[in-house]
């Protein structure tokens, strides 16, 4: 700016004076001038470090939180306890219900603690009246049984059925295994299930070449087949068809009367 302005210029020239109280008041502006201006920049300077600073760590601490924040919830949903959440019950008065309706809530463990706390609170009663208010053998067998399948990584759907009431208290209760298997898992077992029934009954029982049936995978039509009762004795039979070609194999569960004579 004093270098712009003509009264910069003025100053300098006094320096040089030859009259020696001007030219000393000339140098003192000068050099004052200079140290206000030294001053304004380091104080400028100083200001902006501090507010990048300060973003900088802001940044830090947002980028920072969520993955915090995630790892805590993870942790959280995979250990859920009573004492965890910090959520209250009515004591049974009675220490193994007590606990039951403890690894209930763990097992389950989604959802809002409070509703899930009445969850484990129902389940408990159910079993304990189911097995004539007794915490015997039979008992204590049950909630192994559903403490693990509701614990079961590879089937959700059972924990979120619980949870939403899809699945009720009552029907959760007397359900085995198979019941609360994934349906994954019960599409493997049916497959695997059929495939035995193909082996153990397609070589003793008559089998017959027909042209009727397609094959879906390899589209060839000459097959194999032999049916047999699978339903009650009042329902049609259920044809078991090989393809010859390819090897695949499937079931027909009901066929019109015509064909089925045709087969015959």
């Amino acid at each position: 700016i004093f270098q712009q302005a003509d009264i910069g210029k003025v100053v300098g020239k006094l320096r040089s004076s030859q009259d020696v109280n001007v030219s000393q008041k000339a140098k003192e502006t000068v050099k004052k001038w200079k140290q206000d201006v030294g001053v304004n920049e380091a104080t400028s300077k100083s200001a902006s470090s501090a507010s990048s600073s300060r973003r900088t760590s802001t940044s830090s601490l947002l980028s920072s939180s969520p993955s915090s924040s995630s790892r805590r919830s993870s942790t959280d949903a995979a250990n859920r306890t009573v004492q965890s959440d910090d959520i209250g019950y009515t004591s049974t008065d009675s220490a193994p219900r007590d606990k039951t309706i403890e690894l209930m809530y763990s097992s389950i463990g989604l959802g809002n603690a409070n509703l899930l706390v009445k969850r484990a609170i129902d389940i408990e009663k159910q079993l304990f009246d189911m097995y004539d208010q007794s915490v015997g053998e039979e008992y204590k067998a049950k909630v192994r049984s559903l403490a693990l399948n509701l614990k079961s990584k590879t089937n959700p759907a059972l924990r979120e059925g619980v949870v939403t009431g899809e699945i009720s208290i009552a029907t959760l209760c007397t359900m085995n295994v198979e019941d609360m298997a994934s349906e994954e898992a019960k599409q493997r077992d049916r497959k695997l299930a059929e495939e035995a029934l193909f082996k153990a009954r397609g070589a003793e029982s008559a089998q017959a070449e027909t042209d009727m049936f397609r094959c879906a995978k390899c589209r060839g039509r000459k097959c194999t087949y032999f049916q047999m009762q699978t339903r009650s004795a009042d329902e049609p039979m259920t044809t078991f068809v090989t393809c010859v070609n390819c090897g695949n194999h499937w079931k027909v569960q009901a066929m019109h009367a015509e064909t089925n004579r045709t087969l015959c």
